[in-house]
């Protein structure tokens, strides 16, 4: 089954370095020590995946999804953003590796710095969602403004109309 090694190797990021563990086996996916700031595409067959002391803060959900066979994996000594957009990294660590997890730091924001991924809370995590009250208080105020502006037109145009029925009548009487 050359064929079958052949395709398994082409599809290895050229970030990494790939090595086979045997016919029908999977892949061993060594990308630690490579300045990656990206999670790369990586082989649905493998096995052992490699991605310490390099430059990722975050992965963006789904990434890690396909790698149904994985068995090892090693994620630390990355600067981790353990704000919101970490939660699926977490999620999915908890699931595939309780030892990795452990190993995670978060490197920002400040107020989680060199706390461990593990132990961080939902609140912790929720850094993210501060920037909806004050969207929603934009529209808010926005919709507010566009009410008052409403209101006071029908204001204005009730009254002109009342103004210019007097008017018709003034004139009526006057002829």
């Amino acid at each position: 089954s050359l064929l079958f090694h052949t395709a398994q190797t082409e599809v290895c990021p050229p970030s990494c370095s790939c090595k086979s563990l045997g016919e029908m086996k999977g892949l061993h996916v060594d990308c630690s020590s490579r300045k990656l700031t990206e999670v790369p595409a990586l082989p649905v067959s493998t096995k052992r995946l490699y991605l310490q002391n390099n430059s990722l803060t975050s992965v963006p959900p789904g990434a890690l999804d396909s790698l149904r066979s994985l068995e090892e994996v090693k994620m630390s000594d990355n600067p981790w953003n353990c704000d919101c957009h970490i939660l699926y990294l977490k999620l999915w660590l908890e699931d595939v590796s309780a030892s990795a997890l452990a190993n995670i730091r978060c490197a920002t924001p400040a107020p989680v710095r060199m706390k461990p991924l593990r132990q961080l809370t939902g609140n912790e995590l929720g850094v993210c969602k501060r920037l909806l009250p004050i969207k929603c208080l934009e529209f808010f105020w926005r919709d507010l403004i566009l009410i008052a502006g409403a209101i006071i037109t029908l204001i204005l145009v009730a009254w002109a109309l009342k103004f210019s029925k007097k008017l018709v009548c003034q004139i009526n009487l006057s002829q």
